[in-house]
C-alpha cells in the first residue's frame, strides 16, 4: 500500500467520519473503497498506434502456411 495525503473540505470530512462511524470502519478504509470504486468506473483505454493492424491480411492460416506462402507455392 502507498501512503498519500489529501485535503478535504470540513463538511466532507464530517460526513466521512459519520459514515465510517455508522459502518464501524476506519475512515481510511471507507476512502480506499470509495476511490477504488470510482477509478474502476473510469478505466482509460490505452492508446494504440494507428499502424497496429494495418498489415492485417484477413487470413487465419498465415502462421501455419508461412513457408509455403513465402516460397510462392500458395499463390491464390
Amino acid at each position: 500500500m502507498i501512503k498519500t495525503t489529501l485535503y478535504l473540505r470540513e463538511e466532507v470530512y464530517r460526513r466521512l467520519k459519520a459514515v465510517a462511524r455508522e459502518q464501524n470502519r476506519p475512515a481510511a478504509e471507507v476512502i480506499r473503497e470509495a476511490l477504488a470504486e470510482y477509478v474502476s468506473g473510469h478505466e482509460t483505454k490505452r492508446s494504440r498506434p494507428k499502424s497496429l493492424g494495418a498489415g492485417h491480411s484477413g487470413r487465419g492460416d498465415l502462421s501455419e502456411r508461412s513457408e509455403e506462402l513465402l516460397s510462392g507455392l500458395g499463390r491464390e
